[in-house]
């Protein structure tokens, strides 16, 4: 006898207030599981590089333009599963965390050692566009602070003559800017007056780039003496310090 006749057999031995009889299903049978009202299609699994994760339709679709949405919609997106009917994503699951996570509850939870890089790469992989977005925010944010680092102070100084000084000053440029004179005495003689020396201390002050290497100042600043030489002191005296 086939099932439906069994079904039928069934009804007229039961009583009028039994509950009706659901015909059993399964594999070989032509039918569809049974499951509990409501909750077919409710969960989904997904097979991400050989990690098992289990989360709800809802959840995929809340990004309609994502690929996990489109993987639920069925016939949009046709995937591989694996022995348990999981849906089989090769992709690294140690990333995978953080965007279902964010599909669960729209906010960006990362572990203190993961990278936002990496992260930022399956977001785009998933188009999944606000978390794309709030990523690429938090690495701009990140370069910024890092141009924000306090600069170094760089300090030269310089030798020069009684009668060079003025010009050696008024031409600084390249970001130099002057510090401190100071007076060494006379060591010249030209014809009948003594030609008096100086100290000159001048500074520059120089920022971090983003990938953390100093710019370089230039080897020789535009602050030149008519004559006269320069005199570095162990080349740069590099740090905080005011001079005097």
């Amino acid at each position: 006898m086939e099932a439906g006749g069994d079904v039928q057999a069934a009804e007229r031995d039961r009583g009028p207030h039994a509950p009706p009889v659901v015909p059993a299903t399964g594999p070989g049978l032509g039918g569809t599981a049974a499951r509990a009202p409501g909750s077919w299609g409710k969960w989904v699994r997904l097979n991400v590089g050989g990690t098992i994760f289990l989360t709800t339709r809802q959840t995929l679709c809340r990004e309609q333009k994502s690929f996990l949405s489109r993987l639920c919609q069925g016939e949009e997106l046709q995937s591989d599963r694996d022995e348990t009917g999981a849906y089989l994503i090769d992709r690294d699951p140690t990333y995978f965390g953080p965007i279902l996570n964010f599909l669960r509850h729209g906010k960006l939870v990362l572990d203190k050692d993961m990278a936002e890089e990496g992260v930022l790469e399956e977001a785009e992989f998933y188009n999944i566009g606000p978390l794309i977005r709030i990523i690429k925010d938090r690495l701009e944010e990140k370069d910024y602070t890092v141009t924000q680092v306090p600069p170094k102070h760089v300090y030269r100084v310089l030798q020069c003559q009684e009668e060079e000084l003025t010009q050696m000053v008024s031409t600084m440029s390249d970001g130099w800017r002057f510090e401190q004179l100071v007076n060494i005495g006379s060591s010249y003689n030209y014809g009948n007056e003594d030609q008096a020396e100086f100290l000159c201390v001048v500074s520059k002050e120089l920022y971090n780039s983003p990938n953390g290497l100093s710019s370089e100042p230039s080897r020789k600043a535009k602050v030149r003496p008519t004559s006269g030489w320069w005199w570095h002191l162990s080349g740069f005296l590099e740090g905080d310090v005011n001079p005097g």
